[in-house]
């Protein structure tokens, strides 16, 4: 059981910390032109959706990772709105 806890750990912290070159790249750049609105408006309402999910079981493997995510895409997708 601690290697599928290792794996999921892991996958948690590589798909969580993906977003974090695209929120620098943005708000260094402050270019969105090429982001997907349809895309990251789509994927932050299913992370949302998913800290729900973790929220309701009380399993905080879900609840941190979906929390990071959701800051992480939902600013991303915060700035594609604000700068088009």
């Amino acid at each position: 059981m601690p290697q599928i806890e290792l794996i999921g750990s892991l996958a948690a912290v590589l798909t969580t910390t993906a977003f974090i070159p695209q929120v620098w790249q943005v708000w260094k750049t402050k270019h969105t032109k090429d982001i997907s609105l349809a895309m990251y408006s789509l994927f932050t309402g299913g992370v949302a959706m998913w800290l729900v999910y973790g929220l309701l079981l009380n399993a905080w493997p879900i609840i941190i990772a979906n929390a990071v995510t959701l800051l992480l895409a939902g600013s991303v997708l915060l700035l594609k709105l604000k700068f088009g």
